[in-house]
């Protein structure tokens, strides 16, 4: 078995896009899920080693509560939430809270250095920020111009402690708003008998990824799955299981790595048996074959990748990996 398809030239990507641009009838699209699908689970994710979701009618909710938090710490249609961090949950959620209000939203990579950081506060000028960690809010609170940080920060997690006595008001993502009901918890071995999900494991580093991200999942109202770490996202993806992958050129490079990885050694007799099965999949040993290793990847219901629609950013040899209904989204 071979994934060299899967590798592609390097993309030289344009500056990063700091304006997320959700598509006008997300709101509705969320609405509309809530109201034809209320107890399905929307979003997963992993915290702490255990499966939480949330259900579209709770996601909803989520999404007015915090829309009301953001209203109370002075957020307007003029204002603008600068996110930065994993794509999880809270961000989603937040990012369309702000939608909703007539808000901007502008996605910052997560390891932008300090210089630049300052920087790009100066440019955008954002009110209002969301961090995913302790480590970040500290870097925004030490911006080269600590003036043009967003006078109110937001974060999943706050630091044990602030230096000195910032300006900005912080806040944890929990208190936003008043208390917030915890994520249903999702009973592990259920897992594989409930509606295969999208499965996405970025951060805001993806250039327009945020926008891929909320468009795939509110036009489809399929469920959206995130692993708790990069470190531990091909575990979790093997315990999910799911029907889409939503990923950047990147990511895709370094799956495609991880598969040829785990495969055996090129040349070995188990590799060339691999090969033979994808050359020949209308022999039983094959199909057989063909099962076994999708399992281990976590592909076993997997049906297609979203890719932009430029042919050329299309991998071809993933797909013989896929269950074998045909399928692939594109932008």
């Amino acid at each position: 078995m071979s994934v060299h398809e899967l590798k592609r030239p390097p993309v030289i990507h344009p500056p990063h896009p700091e304006t997320v641009s959700i598509f006008p009838g997300a709101l509705e699209q969320l609405r509309h899920w809530a109201q034809v699908s209320p107890l399905q689970a929307a979003l997963r994710h992993k915290r702490h080693g255990q499966w939480h979701s949330w259900r579209w009618i709770d996601a909803l909710r989520e999404v007015e509560r915090l829309a009301d938090g953001l209203r109370q710490q002075g957020f307007s249609a003029d204002s603008r939430l600068a996110v930065s961090g994993v794509l999880e949950p809270n961000l989603l959620l937040l990012a369309l809270a702000a939608h909703s209000i007539g808000g901007k939203v502008l996605s910052l990579a997560p390891d932008l250095t300090a210089e630049t950081l300052g920087q790009t506060f100066w440019r955008l000028q954002p009110s209002h920020g969301f961090v995913d960690n302790g480590q970040q809010l500290l870097d925004w609170l030490a911006a080269a111009d600590s003036s043009t940080v967003p006078t109110v920060l937001i974060a999943n997690q706050l630091p044990g402690r602030l230096p000195g006595s910032p300006r900005q008001r912080v806040l944890a993502f929990a208190s936003l708003g008043g208390n917030s009901q915890e994520p249903r918890p999702q009973v592990l071995w259920r897992a594989a008998s409930l509606q295969p999900p999208l499965w996405s494991e970025e951060d805001t580093h993806w250039q327009g990824g945020l926008s891929v991200v909320l468009e795939q999942w509110l036009h489809g109202g399929h469920g959206l799955a995130f692993p708790e770490s990069r470190d531990s996202a091909s575990r979790d993806r093997g315990e999910v299981a799911p029907s889409g992958l939503l990923l950047s050129a990147e990511r895709l490079q370094t799956l495609a790595d991880e598969i040829d990885q785990r495969l055996a050694p090129p040349g070995s007799w188990r590799r060339r048996l691999c090969e033979w099965a994808l050359a020949h999949p209308e022999r039983l040993v094959a199909r057989l074959l063909k099962q076994r290793v999708r399992r281990l990847l976590g592909f076993q219901r997997l049906q297609y990748i979203w890719q932009p629609a430029t042919p050329s950013n299309v991998p071809a040899a993933f797909n013989q990996w896929r269950v074998d209904a045909p399928g692939r989204k594109s932008a």
